[in-house]
This record gives structure tokens, C-alpha cells and sequence, in this order.
């Protein structure tokens, strides 16, 4: 099973923590295109117990480039992750699958412990 095969056969996940919090994969095939080049449409998400989501990676929509280059040129990314509720998304460079989920699964770690210390 290659990588890709991995990540599909995730799509439906959903892990209900003691605490209340729970994160859920989805992961589809889609033609390769510019804007998801790697043939994956995909929504890992971590949402706290009142089902807000309280961090993700995903490519579901366009995130702007962050301002201050005045000449640039406009790229949007679709490969992106929210750091917290409130982020609207920060680009996000895909390599690989198994790198997507690894990043996601510490990031899981990483937002319920600053959660918790708060």
C-alpha cells in the first residue's frame, strides 16, 4: 500500500478523547491539478469538546499570501494549516503523505498541551 493509499484508507477516522476533544481525517482522490497537484483533497482536523475546531490541515480553500512583499506576485496556497480557532489559514508546503500525517498528530500533541496549560 503506497502512502496515498494510507491517507485514503483514513478518510472517516474520527477518535473521541476522554477529555471531549476528538480529530477526524477525510481524504479523497481527485485529478491533480495546480492547486492540489498531488491528487489529494484532504480535511485532518482536531476540534475541542464543543466541536470547534481548534486546529487542522486541509486544502480546501485558498489562503492569501502574508502581506508585505509589495511587487509579489499573488500566489494563493490551498495547502494549509490553522494553528488555532481563530487562524484563517498559514501555507502549508505538502510533501508527502506520511509527512501530512505525522505533522498533524504532533500538531494534535502541541495544541492540547497549550490548551491544557492555559
Amino acid at each position: 500500500m503506497d502512502e496515498i493509499d494510507v491517507l485514503l484508507s483514513m478518510h472517516g477516522e474520527q477518535v473521541y478523547r476522554d477529555d471531549g476533544d476528538w480529530w477526524k481525517i477525510e481524504a479523497w482522490s481527485v485529478p491533480p491539478t495546480e492547486e492540489r497537484p498531488h491528487g489529494i483533497r484532504y480535511s485532518l482536523t482536531l476540534h475541542n469538546k464543543y466541536n470547534k475546531r481548534v486546529f487542522g490541515h486541509d486544502n480546501a480553500h485558498a489562503v492569501k499570501p502574508p502581506k508585505g512583499k509589495k511587487f509579489s506576485g499573488k500566489r494563493y496556497e490551498y495547502d494549509h494549516l490553522h494553528k488555532s480557532a481563530v487562524d484563517q489559514g498559514t501555507a502549508y508546503e505538502f510533501s508527502d503523505c506520511y509527512t501530512l500525517l505525522q505533522d498533524f498528530f504532533e500538531g494534535i500533541d502541541k495544541t492540547i498541551a497549550a490548551i491544557e496549560d492555559k
